[in-house]
């Protein structure tokens, strides 16, 4: 942060975090990216945390992109859902 970077580069930054240190990261990145007026790209699994700070998503499955979107669009997207929920299936 000292050379006034544009772009902070996190991968996987909750990686063996509890929820409580995953809920502190979380408002300290919205913390910069509010205050510093950095742009963020987060590489993550937590989805949270990804869906708490997120403006816009891009999914990747296999190294193919298959979503992007809001976070909204991205919870609601059947590929996404397929890829990384599974489908239903009739019991």
């Amino acid at each position: 942060m000292a050379t006034e970077p544009f772009l902070l580069l996190l991968d996987e930054p909750a990686a063996g975090m509890n929820p409580q240190e995953t809920d502190e990261l979380d408002a300290f990145i919205c913390r910069i990216r509010d205050e510093v007026k950095i742009a963020i790209l987060l590489i993550e699994h937590d989805m949270k945390l990804v869906m708490n700070i997120s403006d816009q998503i891009h999914v990747m499955e296999y190294g193919k992109k298959i979503a992007t979107g809001t976070p909204q669009e991205i919870k609601d997207n059947p590929r996404v859902i397929k890829a990384y929920l599974g489908e239903e299936t009739d019991a």
